[in-house]
């Protein structure tokens, strides 16, 4: 009996087990390594990372010894990974750890700090206003802005980019474009050379950075005349490539963020058929959204339609959803209709 009273009570203390956020985690450690110590990591945090961290501080509740030692086991694993993917890189570190916690739990850890390391290099960038990193990085050549501005904040990254050369712009936009994987001597060295501009340089590892998702972002930041100008110059230099950003600018469940009139607009430049299929792979709020912007006699029959129409091809959902943003993005040259992007247009009724 006081063998299967002991069982349930783990069990139970299993079931009753708290899932800690990474917030929680962090507030955990803090507490745990005492006063003096945390004192000593506040002191190189950022504002926004102590006011959060003091935040989860004051509302973490009571933990467990379990819950403590897991936590401090974790963070020792995570402190230990980031050590010798530092010192060594990720082939010595991935033998390391493996030999240490067993390829599964190596694996979750490199993943997990290679993402961290992606999001601190070039951290001190980050702190610079858009001006100032405008004045510092014209001076610089293309490739090297491109690179930087690759792991910074979208709306930083247009800022910069429109108060470029036409020139030098067009190259920068190409650069990250077609940007794909960096190796971590390149990071060292261009944050070497930028040490005596900017503080608290940071190594990374290869990542995946720019690339045609992250400049078309960019490229929604800016204002027309510059998009314009630079889409001009990009479309002589690499037709395909402008034209895959451009695809990537406005995407058909976007239409959700659009006006009334706007979307009645286009409905009726759309084929019905074309509506039926791409109405097939959205959501729900893009079919209310059209459908509350047709006419009572057009939606039975587009949700009639919709119905018996079955074992739709993922591919032709695809292309009739891109038909259908492309005679969007027509109207929107021919100033027929509005696009928001980004927050950056002002619309007067």
């Amino acid at each position: 009996m006081p063998e299967e009273k002991q069982e349930k009570q783990e069990k139970q203390g299993k079931q009753d087990k708290r899932a800690l956020s990474p917030e929680q985690k962090a507030a955990a450690v803090v507490v745990s390594l005492g006063v003096d110590k945390a004192s000593q990591i506040y002191k190189h945090l950022s504002e926004e990372d102590l006011e959060k961290l003091t935040v989860e501080v004051a509302k973490l509740q009571h933990l467990t010894p379990e819950e403590i030692e897991e936590v401090l086991d974790e963070f020792y694993k995570m402190c230990l990974t980031q050590k010798v993917v530092t010192d060594g890189g990720l082939e010595y570190a991935k033998t390391v750890l493996e030999k240490a916690f067993g390829e599964s739990v190596a694996h979750g850890l490199l993943e997990r700090v290679s993402k961290q390391l992606k999001t601190r290099a070039f951290s001190f960038i980050r702190k610079t206003d858009g001006p100032n990193l405008v004045t510092i990085l014209s001076q610089e050549r293309p490739q090297t802005i491109a690179l930087i501005l690759a792991y910074v904040d979208s709306t930083l990254s247009s800022q910069v980019i429109e108060n470029l050369s036409d020139e030098k712009r067009l190259q920068v936009v190409h650069s990250i474009a077609t940007m794909s994987s960096v190796a971590p001597d390149i990071i060292k060295i261009v944050e070497k050379e930028l040490e005596k501009k900017f503080a608290n340089m940071l190594t990374t590892d290869y990542k995946q950075v720019g690339g045609i998702d992250y400049i078309a972002e960019v490229m929604n930041n800016m204002d027309r005349s510059s998009e314009k100008s630079i889409f001009d110059g990009l479309s002589e230099r690499d037709a395909e490539l402008a034209e895959e950003i451009r695809k990537r600018m406005f995407v058909f469940e976007d239409i959700t963020t659009m006006d009334n009139r706007s979307i009645q607009r286009f409905v009726r430049d759309c084929d019905s058929k074309d509506i039926v299929f791409a109405l097939k792979g959205a959501n729900e709020e893009v079919k209310s959204m059209i459908f509350a912007n047709m006419s009572s006699r057009m939606a039975e029959s587009i949700k009639s339609d919709l119905e018996i129409t079955t074992n739709v091809r993922k591919k032709d959902v695809e292309d009739a959803q891109q038909r259908i943003v492309g005679i969007i993005r027509k109207l929107e040259e021919q100033g027929e209709i509005v696009i928001m992007k980004g927050g950056r247009d002002d619309i007067i009724a």
